[in-house]
């Protein structure tokens, strides 16, 4: 069986992340597989790629016991909106799951070449140092709140944004994405790029709907990152999990170079 990490998609380029489970109900984790796409079940593939195992989280801080550690990600296209089937195999095994994409017209999500909308996310500055009013993680890097997405528009800085729940996540990746930007973060410290995390539920309250930041970039879920240049425009994104090699590969290919 093939369980999918992402579902918004829009014609063009595809990131695809997902999961290989045996009947057995064993996940499969092997380091690549041999992925399938075409227009119908009965058709013919006019696509063939490779996944990659990628870490859920940061290695050894993010992952709960049961979680998965590694999820398959590969690169797809579909030229049209339409349903697309997907046929993944992880190599050295006979274990193949069969899943579908579905395209549409126009992602939901705000999508790259869109200019990044000027969200107010509070910071440790609007919340007078509280904390616990930012994130809901039970470890959380200051330094992620220390300006909004609208002041890093307004100063031309580019910069990185996460839109996740740690405590509420629906899918519980988001606090090991959350981790996965506070390490990248750390990496690139001498960069000029800046990490930003934002909550997804009006005051931290999953009662109340998600806040007006996703309802702004046109989230229906979460977690989200996305990557912003200095001329305020998205440069990439990020639905579901990822790995830290992923994002600091994407920022230093789409922010630093």
């Amino acid at each position: 069986m093939l369980t999918p990490g992402d579902a918004d998609f829009s014609p063009g380029p595809i990131r695809y992340s997902f999961l290989v489970v045996a009947q057995d109900g064993r996940l499969i984790s092997k380091p690549t597989a041999d992925v399938w796409i075409s227009r119908g079940f009965k058709k013919r593939p006019y696509l063939r790629s490779t996944a990659r195992l990628e870490s859920v989280g940061v290695p050894g801080r993010s992952s709960a016991s049961g979680d998965p550690l590694a999820i398959y990600v590969t690169h797809l296209r579909a030229d049209a909106p339409g349903t697309y089937w997907v046929l993944a195999k992880p190599n050295g095994t006979k274990v193949s799951g069969l899943g579908n994409i579905v395209v549409r017209k126009h992602s939901y999500a705000r999508a790259v070449g869109d200019r990044a909308p000027r969200s107010k996310t509070p910071t440790l500055a609007s919340t007078h140092g509280r904390l616990a009013r930012l994130s809901t993680s039970t470890r959380p890097d200051r330094d992620l709140y220390t300006t909004s997405v609208a002041g890093a528009v307004a100063s031309h800085e580019p910069f990185v944004v996460v839109f996740a729940t740690p405590k509420f996540c629906t899918s519980r990746t988001c606090g090991p994405v959350v981790d996965v930007v506070s390490h990248v973060r750390k990496q690139l410290a001498g960069s000029p790029v800046r990490f930003i995390h934002a909550e997804v539920y009006e005051n931290n309250d999953p009662a109340k709907g998600y806040n007006r930041w996703l309802r702004e970039w046109g989230l229906q879920s979460e977690p989200w990152v996305f990557l912003v240049g200095r001329d305020g425009k998205i440069k990439a994104s990020f639905e579901g999990s990822l790995s830290p090699r992923e994002l600091r590969a994407a920022v230093e290919a789409k922010l630093l170079h």
